[in-house]
């Protein structure tokens, strides 16, 4: 091999070693001041969760039923004594309630002159109504009394009460707290309400 093939040879050798060798890539230089502060990337600020509080759904109005009583029917011995009238009401209303309420206001005029009487026994109202476990627990406002009678607004207040399933008995508090039987499943009235 002449002298010339020999330093082509040698010269291709280099210049095929120095293709395979890694091409050094300049390192990248670093500014002081952007290492002390990196540079803030853009991000969305989180948003608030936003509840709605629900609008309450408004319950369509009820008719209940409120007893009084047939004033003819009364004197003259004649059953029914009491008669149902309707009334509308609150869809959300306490039922029972509302029965009392409405029973302690009495009859419409038209109701009146149809005869129709509340009779309360000069009790004002009631102040609070405990319904639990079967028994109505009704508490009388004002100067009750049943000066003797034996219908009084105690069997209203058991007829216009018991028309709900929730009630079996129903007892009476006079204006006092007081009524004849407090504990057990029974009817009580006080003894202002007795005959």
């Amino acid at each position: 091999m002449s002298r010339q093939c020999r330093t082509a040879a040698v010269l291709l050798l280099a210049a095929a070693s120095v293709a395979c060798l890694p091409i050094p890539t300049p390192s990248p230089t670093v500014d002081p001041q952007s290492a002390a502060s990196p540079t803030p990337t853009s991000t969305l600020d989180p948003t608030p969760t936003q509840w709605s509080t629900p609008t309450p759904t408004e319950l369509p109005p009820v008719e209940i039923t409120v007893y009084f009583t047939d004033f003819d029917n009364y004197a003259s011995a004649t059953l029914p004594y009491e008669v149902g009238v309707t009334r509308v009401v609150s869809g959300s209303a306490s039922l029972p309630e509302a029965v009392l309420d409405a029973f302690f206001v009495g009859p419409t005029p038209d109701e009146t002159a149809a005869g129709l009487v509340a009779i309360t026994s000069n009790c004002t109202g009631f102040s609070a109504l405990e319904i639990e476990d079967t028994i109505a627990r009704v508490y009388l406002t004002g100067p009750c009394n049943s000066g003797g009678a034996t219908y009084s607004v105690a069997v209203l207040l058991a007829i216009n009460l018991t028309q709900f399933d929730e009630v079996t008995y129903v007892k009476i508090y006079d204006e006092n707290g007081q009524t004849g039987q407090p504990d057990g499943y029974s009817n009580s009235i006080p003894a202002i309400l007795e005959p």
